[in-house]
């Protein structure tokens, strides 16, 4: 998540004079000129493709790297990476946050890259990377469930669409049709769809800092922080040996920072300030399908019968929750 800015292209093409900025909840996108449709479907290829891989790239870092140190490495650095991109082009004054700014982001990202992000890294060392991807594209479904918790009314069609999903959420976890992938992996993945979906849901909600690719970077440095302080009560630093980190690992993280992190997550936390959150959405039944061909193709992961059937009727309520909810 896989799983998170705020610029139409490139996180590290930042304007000199003004960044795209978000005075206040954001609920619905800018007024649709051609410039914005083409900035928002930019940045929508990026979420598309990037986050697509970084299923694959997670599951070969983790094959020698402990998961929630490889996690806080990944984002810490990115976020530093991403702050001192802003604070280079726009000046030291566009990292300015209140308070509670700061604090909103601090809870945005502890819920997006700790308990999203992190449960997601921690199943991969058992869960094949298209299987963890299919799971996770159920969080459009999640978003419509608190959307209905919070009195908002939806479609009879979009219900179908939550309990359709539901059901090939089932076929993918049901215990035994998936090999010897263990039930509890399967669960850390569905943990992680939940806190990425409230995350994801409470962006709009909350008072955000004011410079979009400042919040993005808070946003990484305290999940990652939050990653870091998971990995040392597991005592993971202690049993790092970084000799035995194979090439393959160092390199999927290297991909993971500046692609996942920098490219891919700027992209997504820029579309749910300036686009609609059904269509930043759609994201969730594009990837899983990129997903499980770099899973089968790189890695040779099987496409059981389970899989398939489930990962169809998740990606198809997907599908209709997102065109019914547009």
């Amino acid at each position: 998540m896989t799983a998170t800015s705020r610029q139409p292209n490139r996180p590290t093409a930042l304007p000199r004079d003004s960044a795209p900025a978000a005075t206040g909840p954001a609920t619905t996108a800018p007024a649709t000129t051609g410039r914005t449709s083409a900035a928002v479907w930019g940045a929508l290829s990026i979420v598309y493709v990037v986050w697509g891989s970084t299923y694959l790239a997670i599951r070969i870092a983790v094959e020698t790297m402990p998961p929630f140190l490889s996690a806080a490495a990944r984002f810490i650095t990115a976020g530093l990476i991403l702050a001192g991109l802003v604070a280079w082009r726009q000046g030291p004054s566009a990292l300015k946050v209140t308070p509670r700014q700061l604090a909103s982001a601090g809870l945005v990202g502890l819920m997006l890259l700790l308990g999203g992000n992190g449960m997601v890294v921690l199943a991969e060392q058992d869960v094949p990377s298209g299987l963890a991807a299919l799971v996770i594209a159920v969080v459009p479904l999640w978003l419509v469930l608190l959307r209905l918790g919070f009195g908002q009314r939806t479609s009879g069609a979009t219900l179908v669409g939550v309990l359709l999903g539901l059901l090939g959420l089932g076929v993918l976890t049901v215990p035994g049709l998936n090999g010897d992938v263990e039930l509890v992996g399967l669960l850390l993945v569905i943990i992680g769809t939940l806190s990425w979906a409230g995350g994801s849901f409470l962006t709009s909600r909350l008072p955000m800092p004011k410079n979009v690719f400042a919040t993005s970077a808070y946003e990484m440095i305290i999940g990652g922080l939050g990653c870091l302080a998971v990995a040392a009560i597991k005592g993971e630093p202690q049993a790092l040996d970084l000799a035995a980190i194979s090439t393959r690992s160092w390199l999927a993280l290297a991909a993971l920072i500046v692609f996942g992190s920098l490219v891919a997550f700027t992209a997504y936390a820029w579309l749910l300030h300036n686009a609609p959150l059904p269509l930043v959405a759609t994201y969730a039944y594009v990837n899983p399908v990129v997903a499980v061909l770099l899973g089968w193709l790189i890695l040779a992961e099987p496409l059981s019968w389970p899989i398939v059937l489930g990962g169809a009727i998740v990606v198809a309520a997907v599908c209709l929750v997102v065109r019914t909810e547009k």
